[in-house]
């Protein structure tokens, strides 16, 4: 099982700096819907709290 360090390490060397991520967080589950489709709005809300505008 590979860590966040190591996962952005990885990207570093293989894409343009601008897309390698700066974090990243490992969840148990993917929040889905009734057709097991992934609710992404449900993964983006936490990063929005407390601000008055959101980017998609």
């Amino acid at each position: 099982c590979l860590s966040a360090t190591e996962l952005i390490g990885f990207t570093r060397q293989r894409i343009a700096g601008f897309k390698t991520p700066k974090t990243i967080d490992f969840i148990a589950a993917l929040p889905r819907n009734a057709s097991g489709k992934i609710l992404r709005r449900h993964l983006r809300d936490p990063y929005w709290d407390g601000r008055e505008r959101q980017v998609n």
